[in-house]
């Protein structure tokens, strides 16, 4: 018989954005599911968001950012997953994305973006498909 471990999945706010009820909400849907959910808190630097990711051994990263620097702040983070030999973890994200960035984001690695009002369900669906990176 083959135990599965759950999904490990970090919940990271990158950048100086301070509101941070969705993201708890996504995190306490994921928890409820069945996932193991590591929650990095405020203005975290994308170079936080990797290390932890990296020593916490995580599936995924979900990053919500809703200060318009999300173009900046999801770039960084794929770019430093691969410089550190981690980019089999999949980055998603929700916040305020212009649809005009979703492409671009999507073409540089983001494997999902979730705007307000998306219900926890497909969310939570969304992470459950998501391939194990351990």
């Amino acid at each position: 018989m083959t135990v599965t471990s759950p999904l490990r999945i970090l919940i990271g706010k990158v950048g100086l954005d301070g509101h941070d009820r969705g993201v708890k909400l996504i995190a306490r849907a994921l928890r409820d599911a069945g996932m193991e959910v590591i929650y990095t808190g405020l203005h975290q630097t994308p170079e936080q968001v990797v290390s932890t990711a990296i020593q916490e051994d995580v599936d995924a990263i979900g990053l919500s950012v809703l200060s318009g620097a999300h173009m900046t702040l999801f770039r960084r983070v794929l770019e430093l997953l691969k410089e550190q030999g981690a980019d089999d973890i999949v980055v998603f994200g929700g916040g305020i994305v212009p649809n005009e960035d979703v492409l671009a984001l999507k073409e540089a690695g983001v494997k999902a973006l979730f705007g307000p009002g998306t219900p926890l369900e497909d969310i939570v669906r969304f992470v459950k498909e998501l391939p194990r990176s351990r």
